[in-house]
């Protein structure tokens, strides 16, 4: 019996240190002397160097002069990276539809001078909550709401969503897309800040 307990707990102790510490351990090594950038969250920094958000995870814009992205499900108020998830709501739940119902009222009304219907993109919701993309379909519906914000020309806000779209991956995996913090950086970089159009 004594002998049976010393095996057993040699092997937990060996796998212990082999699962648990090495492996862990090793693994950490090669990601940050490989991909340190990814390993690290794909964080992303402004001009300034301040991060201001990861590659991997949307965020809430809501001004006229920035992109907007899906809505979100994910915690009370929607992007918090704690609670990814989806609503869970069904195609016949009252309060999905009323969701929709507002976000279609106040898209359309934001964006008057937009061609064709709204992206559904732009009122449902992804199933992380946390989905950073757009295509650039929908991101282009929403170019005459920024070029007037930001009074200038609608083919210029177009030229960013152009030069910051992504492919498939590897040419045949998934959609064309854009990510919409960076599309907003790049706003930012080209015509400045928001907050200095909105006081003009």
């Amino acid at each position: 019996m004594l002998n049976a307990a010393i095996i057993a707990i040699r092997a937990t102790i060996v796998t212990l240190v082999l699962t648990g510490i090495l492996y862990p351990l090793m693994m950490t090594g090669l990601a940050q002397s490989l991909f340190p950038d990814r390993a690290n969250g794909s964080l992303i920094k402004d001009e300034h160097g301040q991060i201001v958000g990861s590659s991997l995870i949307g965020q809430n814009f809501d001004q006229p002069a920035y992109f907007w992205p899906r809505p979100s499900a994910a915690g009370d108020k929607g992007y918090d990276p704690t609670s990814s998830g989806g609503s869970n709501l069904g195609a016949t739940s009252q309060k999905l539809r009323d969701r929709i119902t507002g976000d279609l009222a106040r898209l359309t009304e934001a964006n008057p001078d937009a061609k064709g219907p709204v992206p559904i993109e732009l009122v449902t919701a992804s199933a992380s909550g946390l989905d950073p993309h757009l295509s650039p379909q929908a991101a282009s519906w929403q170019v005459s709401r920024i070029a007037r914000a930001r009074g200038v020309a609608s083919e210029r806000v177009q030229q960013i969503v152009e030069a910051e779209s992504e492919g498939r991956d590897l040419g045949v995996f998934g959609e064309k897309r854009v990510n919409v913090l960076l599309l907003n950086l790049a706003l930012d970089r080209r015509f400045g800040r928001a907050e200095q159009h909105a006081a003009r």
